[in-house]
C-alpha cells in the first residue's frame, strides 16, 4: 500500500511537472498566434492606409493648386489695378504722344483766343464743347474696341461694353445743350472725368503709358473748359458775325 501510494504521488508530481513545462509552450504558441494575427492586421492595414494616402494626395495637390491659382489671380488683378507714374510717358509710342497732345490744340485755342481779345465768343465756345463731346464719344468707342479682340485683358462683358456706351450718351446730351453752353461744357467735363475713372480704376487693362497720357490730356482738357466758363462770366459777349460786319 505504501508503495502504491508513493507511486500515485510520483505520478501526480510528474503530471504537475509536465503541465508546468507545457505552459511556456502554450504561451509561446499564443504569442506566435497573436503576432501572426497582428502582422496580418498590419499587412491588411498598410495597403488601405497607402491607398487612402494616394487617394488624398491628388485632392491635397488640387486644393493647393487652387489656392495658388487664386493667389496668382489676385496678384494679377492687383497688378492690373495698381497705380502708375507719369514717367511711363517715356515708354509711350511717338505717334500716340504726337497725336494725343496735338489733340489739345482745339481745347486750348478757344480760351486762348478769348483771353487775347478779352471777349467771349459763343460760336467758339460751342465749337469747343462739340470737340470735347466728340473726344468723350471717342474714349467710349476706344474701350469698346479694346475689349472685343480675342486675347485682350478686357473681356467683352456687360461691365466693359455697357460702361463704354455711357460716354457716348453724355456726348450726345452735351450736343443738345446748344442754347446753354455752360451746361454743355459741364456735361463734357463730367464725361471726361467719368471716362478717366473707368480707365484707371473700374475697367483696368490699359498699359501704364496710356493711363499716364490719358490723365495728362484729361486734366488739360478739363482746365481749358473751366477757363472758357470763367471767361464767359467776366468777358463781354461778342459774336463773330458782328465782328465781320
Amino acid at each position: 500500500n505504501i508503495l502504491l501510494t508513493l507511486k500515485r504521488r510520483f505520478q501526480r508530481l510528474w503530471r504537475c511537472l509536465q503541465q508546468i513545462t507545457r505552459v511556456p509552450n502554450c504561451t509561446t504558441k499564443t504569442q506566435l498566434l497573436l503576432h501572426t494575427q497582428a502582422s496580418s492586421v498590419c499587412m491588411s492595414f498598410r495597403p488601405t492606409s497607402t491607398s487612402r494616402l494616394l487617394s488624398i494626395k491628388p485632392l491635397n495637390w488640387h486644393m493647393s493648386h487652387l489656392c495658388h491659382g487664386d493667389s496668382r489671380g489676385a496678384s494679377q488683378r492687383g497688378d492690373s489695378k495698381e497705380g502708375f507714374s507719369l514717367r511711363a510717358l517715356t515708354k509711350a509710342p511717338k505717334p500716340a504722344l504726337y497725336l494725343g497732345f496735338s489733340g489739345l490744340i482745339p481745347f486750348l485755342s478757344a480760351p486762348l483766343l478769348m483771353s487775347v481779345t478779352q471777349s467771349f465768343y459763343p460760336e467758339v465756345a460751342y465749337a469747343q464743347v462739340v470737340y470735347g463731346a466728340s473726344i468723350v464719344s471717342f474714349l467710349g468707342g476706344a474701350r469698346w474696341g479694346f475689349a472685343i479682340p480675342a486675347g485682350s485683358p478686357a473681356q467683352p462683358d456687360w461691365m466693359n461694353l455697357g460702361n463704354s456706351v455711357v460716354p457716348s450718351l453724355l456726348a450726345w446730351l452735351a450736343l443738345l445743350c446748344r442754347d446753354s453752353i455752360a451746361e454743355g461744357a459741364l456735361v463734357v467735363i463730367m464725361g471726361l472725368g467719368l471716362s478717366l475713372h473707368y480707365d484707371l480704376t473700374l475697367l483696368p487693362g490699359y498699359p501704364a503709358w496710356f493711363k499716364a497720357m490719358r490723365t495728362v490730356l484729361t486734366l488739360v482738357a478739363t482746365f481749358s473748359l473751366v477757363a472758357m466758363l470763367v471767361l464767359k462770366k467776366f468777358c463781354p459777349e461778342k459774336k463773330i458775325k458782328e465782328i465781320q460786319k
